[in-house]
């Protein structure tokens, strides 16, 4: 089945191609199907490769497709590459992709545009299984553009309305931001290796490492992390991410959970062995990690809005990852990324059913007893909250564990903040569950007799996430629960200890220095939970028209104002310089300048057409003077 791996980007780009082409012929259970079977087909090879994979030693494959670019001593293939990394990401896209395609069949039945979301959600899987399977850089590249283009055309989907278009085009010009970067990453490793390739690139890393300048490796290894930061929506390219709510709730679980907010984590770890050979850069990872875990939990605790609230815990949670990365805790970040994806896909589609049967309603503060007609979707939204909140035996403790347990042995300052991050989104996530099903029901009559349970297509995509979200964590016990248990880790070791990185080395604390970590986050996280069911589990629910009292408050409330801030520091001044351009350099200096030609031209030709009278004795005088002119210049000046 390995061989046939290139059927599974392309079963997804036939589903474009015919929900594209023929989807206005199409019925929209036709559709549904076609979108559905396609990624399902998909996820079938991704699981029968996996399969063959473990049977293999050898644990790494390519898969010639054809040449693209040939020219001197560059040569840049369009090729599969497999090994255990891909392997886990193509599960996990196909996987919860199609789980969320068949949740959009229920979800976006009424729309009228259901054929035209359909080709773009298989198109975005598309790319994204491009991004991750591709064996180099600029595969990887064409595949993170394709996402990026994508995600405009999912984000802005209902595109009569101008906030969403402005969400989308916000989403796509910042990502260019980091592309920039990325492009210049790419760049530079073409100039010191001679190629994109991941296996040449690592090659010439292992064998020539000391004779490379470190000052190039630290230039590639920041580019590359500039792409990441706009992919993967950390500070200061974080802003877009939450305005992508406006698509509909099956692209924010797609975006935020399973693909394109993963890709910079990813390219990340594939670059393992270049970021273990420059600490600094790591370091910085780490701290950036560190601070966009804390913004976004911070904004969350305040926010009203059922999928900003999990949009920003989403920023959150890929600080986590990042500050995992920063300290070497590579299988841990991915890992944190397999089960996140779970949790985090299961919460989306869990507040897309809430959001169903209120008819739109996304306050929190309109909500409240949803658990009585909704008790499917509540039970499994709780499991979400508990594996995001890190609660055993739920799968966000594991992931998030072992990434705290490896920030603590290099950096006990961000190990700190990694608990106090873990402590806010436990409250901001239980803060949200009890308002929307806890208390009494605040919204209108009309949606209070119109409260029913989803329908099975969205109630069964939730109930296997909730499976998932529980049991994806034994795959990744951690050593001081059962010795040689984590399976995960053993799998992507193919990957990470080629990197000879000694960042890895790490996992030296002993079993008492373990469970006393364990411990703390754990005590820190429960008491977290029951401050949040003080202050919201009986129904305690702000009015709609009050606001924040302290400044703090006020600071989340309203994001810390950073919005605000680009928009003074970068937008405003832009715009001016824009309309400098167009008033005065455009309008009136290159414009004038152009204009201004053919009027004088026209002025001139106006007034030399006047002595073209047709009278033979005007021409006569005219003759006549000018004779006379020029004697006198003979006798007079020359």
């Amino acid at each position: 089945m390995i061989k046939l791996l290139l059927l599974v980007p392309l079963f997804p780009l036939i589903g474009f191609l015919i929900n594209g082409i023929l989807g206005k012929s199409l019925s929209k259970t036709l559709s549904g199907i076609i979108g559905c079977s396609t990624l399902f087909l998909s996820f079938l090879v991704s699981v029968l490769s996996f399969l063959e994979l473990n049977g293999y030693k050898t644990k790494e494959f390519v898969v010639p497709v054809f040449n693209w670019i040939q020219t001197g001593a560059l040569n840049i293939p369009i090729s599969i590459f497999y090994d255990p990394l891909s392997a886990i990401m193509i599960l996990i896209i196909t996987g919860v992709g199609f789980l969320i395609h068949w949740y959009s069949t229920s979800y976006m039945r009424d729309d009228e545009g259901f054929s035209r979301f359909f080709a773009y959600l298989n198109l975005f899987v598309f790319f994204m299984l491009i991004l991750v399977l591709g064996s180099g850089y600029v595969s990887m590249f064409i595949g993170w553009e394709g996402v990026g283009l994508c995600s405009y055309l999912l984000i802005g989907f209902w595109f009569k309305n101008t906030n969403y278009n402005n969400a989308a085009k916000k989403a796509f010009i910042m990502n260019r931001i980091g592309d920039l970067g990325f492009l210049m990453g790419i760049y530079l490793l073409i100039m010191v290796f001679g190629s994109a390739e991941y296996k040449e690139i690592n090659k010439g890393l292992l064998a020539s490492s000391s004779t490379i300048p470190e000052k190039e490796l630290i230039l590639i290894g920041v580019f590359l992390f500039i792409g990441a930061i706009g992919k993967s929506a950390q500070i200061p390219l974080f802003t877009w991410l939450p305005d992508a709510m406006a698509g509909p709730t099956p692209v924010s679980a797609l975006i935020h959970a399973a693909t394109m907010v993963t890709a910079g984590i990813y390219m990340v770890v594939r670059s393992n062995i270049l970021y273990s050979l420059i600490p600094g850069v790591q370091e910085f990872i780490a701290i950036i990690g560190a601070i966009t875990l804390l913004l976004g939990a911070l904004i969350a605790l305040t926010q009203n809005d059922i999928k900003k609230i999990l949009a920003y815990s989403t920023v959150s949670q890929l600080g986590y990852m990042f500050m995992g990365l920063g300290v070497g805790a590579y299988s841990s970040s991915l890992f944190h990324v397999l089960t996140h994806a779970f949790f985090k896909a299961l919460l989306f589609l869990g507040a897309g059913s809430v959001i169903h049967a209120l008819e739109g309603e996304q306050d929190i503060r309109k909500m409240g007893a949803l658990k009585k007609n909704m008790p499917l979707t509540y039970l499994t939204m709780l499991v979400g909250t508990l594996a995001i909140s890190g609660i055993p035996p739920f799968s966000g403790f594991f992931s998030k564990d072992s990434i705290l347990s490896h920030v603590y042995e290099s950096n006990k300052v961000l190990w700190v903040l990694g608990v106090l991050g873990a402590a806010f989104t436990s409250f901001y996530m239980f803060r949200m569950l009890f308002i929307t099903f806890f208390g009494e029901f605040r919204g209108n009559d009309h949606q209070k007799s119109h409260l029913h349970e989803s329908p099975p297509a969205i109630t069964y995509p939730l109930i296997l996430l909730a499976v998932l979200a529980t049991l994806a964590g034994f795959i990744g016990i951690p050593q001081f629960i059962i010795p040689n248990a984590n399976v995960f880790e053993k799998f992507l070791s193919p990957v990470i200890q080629i990197a000879g990185n000694p960042l890895r080395e790490m996992g030296t604390l002993s079993n008492g220095t373990e469970w006393m970590l364990t411990s703390i986050t754990l005590v820190v996280v429960c008491l977290s939970i029951g401050y949040a069911w003080f202050s919201f589990g009986k129904g305690q629910v702000p009015a709609e028209d009050s606001s924040p009292r302290s400044f703090l408050s006020k600071l989340s409330y309203n994001k810390f104002y950073v919005d605000e801030a680009y928009t003074f520091l970068v937008v405003t001044p832009l715009q001016w310089i824009s309309l400098f351009f167009y008033k005065i350099v455009d309008r009136k200096l290159i414009d004038g300048l152009v204009n201004g030609v053919g009027k004088d031209i026209l002025l001139i030709s106006s007034g030399t057409r006047k002595w073209q009278s047709g009278n033979v004795g005007t021409y006569l005088l005219i003759m006549v003077a000018g004779i006379i002119v020029f004697l006198a210049l003979n006798v007079f000046v020359f």
